[in-house]
């Protein structure tokens, strides 16, 4: 029995192929509607004036201005609306300009091919999905405390965990992730959800948070 739709989503994007390739994985999930799929700032602000998305997935860099712009509009609009940021653009600058205009989210594209469904529903959860490289250097900027080594708690993670745990931190898919340590996507898959549930985290990005904070995982090391 399929899953009822119940989160409208509106794309905006400009370039055509990755428009029509993240509208089709939008498109074709079951707990997902997509409601409109434009391609400039103009577009998508008279878009949200015809819809009440519950997610707007929006790109930055748009031929007609700033995909912030649109952020800022989208959340005066309708408050409670979620935003997932999908993105070439990984410096400082464009994340934290986002997030502070109201951002839940922020993949790179490369990641959200793959993976845009499940961040959109992590965003409607509540969670925030954010890139590994991205989470890396807002570890770096809000300065999160680690444990000196001496107060450091031992690994719960086994030797396996922690090399899937590594690559995830470096942005790997988990099909990059097999190939990389020979096993299979299953297994990878069977990894992570022991870190999950060793961490007592829910997200890829909470297990980089959860893991540098506890001293398991270096990321000046990586």
């Amino acid at each position: 029995m399929n899953l009822p739709k119940n989160h409208s989503v509106l794309l905006l994007e400009d370039e055509r192929p990755a428009r029509e390739h993240l509208a089709a994985a939008i498109d074709i999930h079951p707990q997902l509607s997509l409601v409109d799929a434009v391609a400039s700032c103009k577009e998508a602000i008279k878009a949200l004036g015809e819809h009440q998305p519950d997610i707007l997935v929006s790109d930055l860099g748009l031929p007609d201005g700033h995909g912030v712009q649109v952020i800022r509009e989208a959340k005066q609009l309708y408050p409670n609306i979620e935003i997932l940021v999908v993105t070439m653009y990984a410096d400082e600058e464009h994340v934290v300009e986002a997030l502070e205009a109201g951002a839940s989210g922020y993949l790179l594209k490369r990641q959200a091919f793959e993976t845009l469904a499940d961040a959109i529903l992590t965003v409607m959860r509540g969670e925030s999905a954010i890139s590994p490289e991205v989470a890396r250097f807002l570890l770096k900027r809000f300065n999160l405390s680690r444990q000196p080594p001496e107060q450091q708690v031992k690994s719960p993670l086994t030797a396996r965990e922690h090399d899937v745990l590594k690559w995830i931190a470096k942005g790997y898919s988990y099909d990059e992730i097999a190939d990389i340590l020979k096993m299979s996507v299953n297994t990878v898959r069977t990894h992570i959800r022991n870190v999950y549930k060793k961490l007592e985290v829910s997200s890829r990005t909470e297990a980089v948070f959860e893991a540098t904070n506890l001293g398991i995982l270096d990321l000046k090391a990586q």
